[in-house]
């Protein structure tokens, strides 16, 4: 039994960041209902990487587990009134159109309180609500270039660079998931249904508030990147990655002088940690030179042996192999519909020491439809009827 058991989502999201959000939620016990198109959610019909396996995108992988799928056409009017009784048994509802689409389908905040007064209304949206960019497309790496973190994201040498995935996406899914989980606590003690609003423009900045908050608040820099090869423009030197002969490893905090035994720079211990910050370029040079006369397995000891914070740097092909992610158990391993292995992140908070488990993988596309709405009270004969009409479907694929 998880932490919301006996609760209700109805989960109108497509893409990525909704979806993720609505999984926490799925995993966390909540009984999600994904509402798809008769067609599919984008998510399940499209995949990055072009990757599917058996017909399931990665994507659907990504966010479909322990949800169940009712398909049909909100424009068709019989499936428009079945949404609306199911709302009623339901105690949140999530969406990730742009602005003003749920009240296009007749579906808007006001008809979901008329329907149900206590349910909560939750919205992730590009840019807001309202305002002069409500309606641009709010995609991940758009959001990255706007806030500032594609340029404070590579080194000053070169230019701007997009992070290699989606962070913005994520961190919206869990703020999102969070403001719910904090809705529903809230109209537990009060019964005040609130509606939650997370937008992806915000979660962008909320990801960045350590270096936003120290740039606009006067902080030195000599540019948005770190130079020779240092991670960021705020840390002191040497916190980056520097080249050996055969890899790259990550050095975070040290004082510079903590490098001068083990890469042979008696030079360095001339620096000090204020020096870390106002001759940041000097020492990450003096740094690069000093690594880059060492292999991987000569520079990891010494490292150890100094008390330096450091890492390998690592693909995603290590990542199974790492004792530590395979102690936290950080992947889940299930079958899909064709019997083919997938593979799955694990829901990565615990309870009582117990990870959430996959109680369903990712449904095929109208997979529950008739017993969802038989849930919602309508008869065989209208659930039959509608699937007839083609306003329902219930099937066993995996893409539209």
């Amino acid at each position: 039994m998880g932490a919301l058991d006996g609760i209700r989502i109805l989960s109108f999201n497509h893409f990525l960041s909704g979806p993720a959000a609505a999984q926490h939620l799925a995993d966390m016990g909540a009984d999600v209902i994904a509402i798809e198109p008769i067609g599919g959610a984008f998510q399940r019909n499209w995949a990055v990487a072009n990757r599917f396996v058996d017909e399931t995108s990665v994507n659907h992988m990504t966010t479909g587990r322990n949800k169940r799928s009712l398909a049909l056409d909100l424009k068709a009017p019989a499936a428009l009134d079945a949404v609306r009784r199911l709302i009623a048994t339901a105690d949140v509802v999530m969406e990730n159109f742009r602005p003003g689409t749920m009240d296009k389908l007749g579906l808007g905040e006001a008809e979901l309180r008329r329907i149900n007064p206590r349910i909560i209304y939750a919205a992730t949206t590009g840019y807001g609500a309202d305002g002069p960019y409500a309606k641009r497309p709010g995609q991940d790496v758009l959001l990255q270039a706007m806030s500032g973190l594609a340029a404070h994201t590579g080194s000053l040498e070169g230019g701007p660079v997009a992070i290699g995935t989606v962070p913005i996406d994520h961190h919206a899914a869990a703020l999102t998931a969070g403001g719910i989980v904090a809705a529903l606590f809230e109209r537990e003690r009060t019964g005040v249904a609130r509606k939650v609003e997370v937008n992806m423009l915000q979660a962008a900045l909320d990801l960045q508030g350590e270096s936003i908050t120290a740039w606009m608040n006067g902080a030195n820099r000599k540019g948005p990147r770190g130079e020779a090869g240092l991670a960021n423009w705020f840390s002191p030197a040497p916190y980056g990655i520097y080249a050996v002969s055969d890899g790259h490893v990550m050095i975070s905090m040290c004082k510079p002088a903590d490098l001068a035994e083990p890469l042979n720079l008696p030079e360095l211990a001339a620096f000090t940690e204020e020096d870390g910050f106002s001759k940041r370029g000097e020492i990450a040079t003096l740094v690069q030179q000093g690594m880059a006369r060492l292999t991987m397995a000569e520079a990891l000891p010494l490292l150890e042996a100094a008390g330096v914070w450091h890492t390998p740097v690592e693909d995603y092909d290590a990542l199974p192999q790492n004792p530590q992610v395979r102690h936290l158990g950080a992947f889940v391993k299930a079958e899909t519909r064709g019997g083919s292995p997938m593979v799955m992140l694990a829901h990565p908070v615990r309870y009582d020491g117990e990870t959430p488990p996959v109680r369903m993988t990712p449904p095929a596309l109208g997979e529950h439809s008739r017993e969802v709405l038989a849930e919602a009270g309508l008869g065989s004969d209208e659930i039959e009827a509608l699937l007839a009409a083609g306003a329902v479907a219930q099937t066993d694929r995996m893409r539209g």
